[in-house]
């Protein structure tokens, strides 16, 4: 964090100073939204969320070490008051930026780049694999900060800038979204020089409507970005055509990676291992190197080449990008991550979230790896959230496709995932291979009674369904 005093914090973010607040105490630690996590020196953002109201943990901030609290009306410590504490977070998290980026408080040198160049990410899915491997590969341009998990909100992106220091050179933001104009937002609070187009999926389709909407906001990023001639660049997906038609409503300048012939970086000769992992010919206008990933799934290989991408474009040279890719390794909790167990049984927890399109690219590569002996792969699914009218029949095409790449067995979990059995059962799965259980303890109880030595197993559903906990039972039976 770069020091502030409460009065530039007040300034930049359209508040004012209760009686007790000194203007000239600076603010010198973390910028926290969990009282839990201050320390001396800190400011506690009083947010109100579902279950709680932050400005009732007003006191024991102060206590904890904080110099004062951003909130929405005087809680008798010193205190930043604003209207509106979420849009006062993100102007701090702006203000920030912008100071260092003029030279800490200086005059803005204009004949410059940005001291902090920010690259932005957004898809429907792999945000936060890539964003983990874009902090791995892009090291040699100096100190970076990326945000941890999925810090992809409008909470999440501020925590993520108010990380920077004097020395940081690269800012890495992962940007979700759940509605139009949200990403746009998110590029006010960071503006990018760099943004990653992934994908446009169904996740969230609940929300927006249509996949066209989703598009439209995924859009909103690269829309965001300075012209080429002032550094701007758009990484988009040459494979998704939805996304290749972005280069349309930029003026940044655009490198198309994929597979696709339409792609500036592709990667060719892809094959995978007996553990899923992926190897390819990195292949670009100024040459090739080769890339083994260590991370789990073909899909992989697209978030590769958009990290690839970016990093070619930021100069950093294409040897360094093949060997850092081919080191990277996960970073972030319940994302393809695989455990195996003493007794020869591997867990692959991938329940951080699901939509149709990660839940498909799960469920190929469970079907790419090869179990020991006379192993089988299981599939153990649950709800793919938010999606709206298609839920049913988004849930039923995943039975049918498990059938039909010969998954060994599915344990479909929960209510809202009981057309992906229905599906199976449709498709022509039979004698046991399909079943339903109405929960997560019924799920364990089923795999702790079958499962044996070889077996793959698959957990993968959207985040509140709750499955990553069953991955993680998993692992701790022996």
């Amino acid at each position: 964090m770069i020091p502030l005093t409460l009065a530039e914090v007040a300034s930049a973010t359209g508040g004012r100073l209760d009686a007790v607040a000194d203007p000239a105490v600076r603010v010198t630690g973390p910028v926290v939204t969990d009282s839990r996590e201050l320390e001396p020196g800190g400011l506690f953002v009083a947010r109100r969320g579902e279950a709680q109201d932050g400005h009732d943990f007003a006191s024991a901030a102060i206590d904890a070490g904080a110099v004062a609290v951003l909130a929405a009306r005087p809680v008798g410590v010193p205190a930043v008051v604003v209207d509106d504490t979420e849009v006062a977070f993100g102007r701090l998290a702006r203000a920030v930026l912008d100071k260092l980026n003029s030279g800490l408080g200086g005059e803005a040198n204009l004949d410059r780049l940005p001291q902090v160049t920010v690259v932005g990410v957004t898809g429907s899915s792999g945000k936060t694999t890539t964003k983990d491997l874009l902090a791995q590969v892009l090291e040699p341009l100096g100190p970076l900060v990326a945000p941890p998990g999925s810090y992809n909100s409008e909470v999440g992106v501020p925590l993520t800038v108010l990380r920077i220091d004097e020395s940081t050179r690269t800012l890495v933001v992962e940007m979700g979204a759940r509605r139009p104009g949200h990403i746009a937002y998110l590029c006010g609070i960071a503006p990018p020089r760099v943004g990653l187009v992934l994908n446009v999926g169904s996740a969230h389709l609940g929300e927006f409507g249509d996949r066209e909407t989703i598009a439209r906001t995924k859009a909103e990023l690269v829309e965001a970005l300075p012209p080429a001639a002032e550094g701007g660049v758009a990484v988009l997906n040459a494979d998704d055509q939805v996304v290749r038609r972005m280069a349309e409503r930029t003026e940044a300048q655009v490198v198309m990676v994929g597979e696709s012939v339409h792609a500036d970086v592709r990667a060719e000769d892809v094959a995978l291992d007996a553990a899923g992992r992926a190897s390819f010919r990195l292949v670009t206008t100024d040459g090739e190197a080769r890339v083994s990933l260590r991370l789990v799934g073909e899909h992989q290989v697209s978030n590769a080449l958009a990290v690839a991408g970016a990093a070619l474009s930021l100069g950093v040279p294409l040897d360094e990008v093949a060997s850092r890719l081919s080191a990277a390794l996960p970073r972030s909790r319940w994302r393809m991550e695989v455990t195996e167990r003493p007794d020869g049984v591997t867990v692959v927890n991938d329940a951080y979230n699901a939509n149709p399109e990660s839940m498909r690219a799960a469920l190929k590569t469970l079907a790419s790896l090869r179990p020991a002996g006379s192993g089988r792969t299981w599939a153990v699914l649950g709800e793919m959230l938010e999606l709206g009218e298609s839920s049913i029949a988004e849930h039923d095409a995943i039975g049918r496709l498990a059938v039909r790449l010969n998954v060994s067995r599915l344990v479909a979990v929960g209510d809202g995932a009981r057309a992906i059995h229905q599906g199976a059962s449709l498709e022509g799965s039979w004698d046991g291979e399909s079943v339903w259980v109405p929960d997560v303890d019924a799920a364990l109880e089923l795999l702790r009674a079958e499962l044996r030595p070889g077996d793959v197993v698959l957990v993968k559903s959207s985040r509140d369904a709750g499955l990553r906990f069953l991955g993680e039972r998993l692992v701790e039976d022996k």
